[in-house]
């Protein structure tokens, strides 16, 4: 789904955009694929980077309208295991302007209640970046007025084998017999166990694909794709995207309601 389904919404103030939100309706979670930096810096002839760095300021714009409209989750996807493939130069940059954003971020994130969560193979980052990581979701782990999950070193299936593996070894100890094992029962072995499912994925830059992430929790996820680089998805991009969610009828399986009795 693109955002398409909006035409006519363009003309519309972020004021208006926001008075046409159902805010008894909003979803849960909210999960974004941050996907456009870099085609965002070649447009404008600059380095790459230079487009990881402008992509943090949308990354802050979606956490402070999540807070704002009292979405209590947003995952964003920052670094796949996929990622490990690019030049050793930019995996570098990257690092450091994750510690950055670390390091800038944490008095923020205590001061609005945001807690920090890490999921991932994340043990794999260098450590000094593991080691500001670790100690940002140590010291928001107490907070409860919102959650940022960050992604890094993520991958769906990896996570699931992950999670399998954990699942064998208990068995094996006999903490559990596999007769025990439903769908609940896995879910507790996942990375992201304690959140909800996302009801709503955003994918920026015109790419259709959910390349390998969150797998199992986006089995029945509304999903939007725009055209959007990541580094322009601001508010108001944010706010079409809600106002595209809010018109889905989410089934889950079940037949459509009936528009009569």
């Amino acid at each position: 789904m693109t955002n398409s389904s909006l035409a006519g919404a363009e003309h519309l103030t972020d004021a208006e955009l926001l008075a046409q939100l159902d805010l008894e309706s909003l979803p849960r979670h909210i999960a974004i694929i941050m996907d456009g930096n870099g085609r965002w810096a070649e447009l404008r002839g600059l380095p790459r980077m230079a487009g990881h760095a402008e992509g943090i300021k949308s990354v802050r714009e979606a956490t402070a309208l999540c807070l704002e409209l009292g979405i209590p989750n947003l995952t964003i996807y920052a670094f796949s295991q996929e990622n490990w493939k690019r030049p050793a130069h930019e995996i570098t940059a990257l690092m450091l302007l994750l510690e950055r954003f670390l390091q800038s971020e944490l008095d923020e994130l205590v001061e609005r209640g945001i807690r920090f969560r890490a999921i991932g193979r994340v043990d794999s980052l260098p450590t000094s970046a593991l080691k500001w990581v670790r100690k940002v979701e140590g010291e928001t782990a107490h907070l409860d007025k919102m959650t940022l999950t960050v992604a890094l070193s993520y991958g769906g299936r990896s996570e699931i084998v992950d999670a399998v593996r954990r699942l064998a070894k208990d068995c094996q100890a006999g903490q559990m017999s596999p007769d025990q094992i439903d769908e609940p029962f896995l879910e507790r072995y996942l990375s992201t166990q304690g959140l909800p499912d996302p009801d709503l994925l955003i994918r920026t830059s015109g790419e259709a694909r959910i390349s390998n992430f969150l797998l199992w929790q986006l089995a029945y996820t509304e999903m939007y794709f725009t055209p959007t680089l990541w580094p322009d998805f601001r508010r108001r991009e944010g706010l079409l995207a809600l106002l595209d969610f809010q018109r889905r009828e989410r089934r889950f399986g079940r037949l459509p309601t009936p528009a009569f009795p």
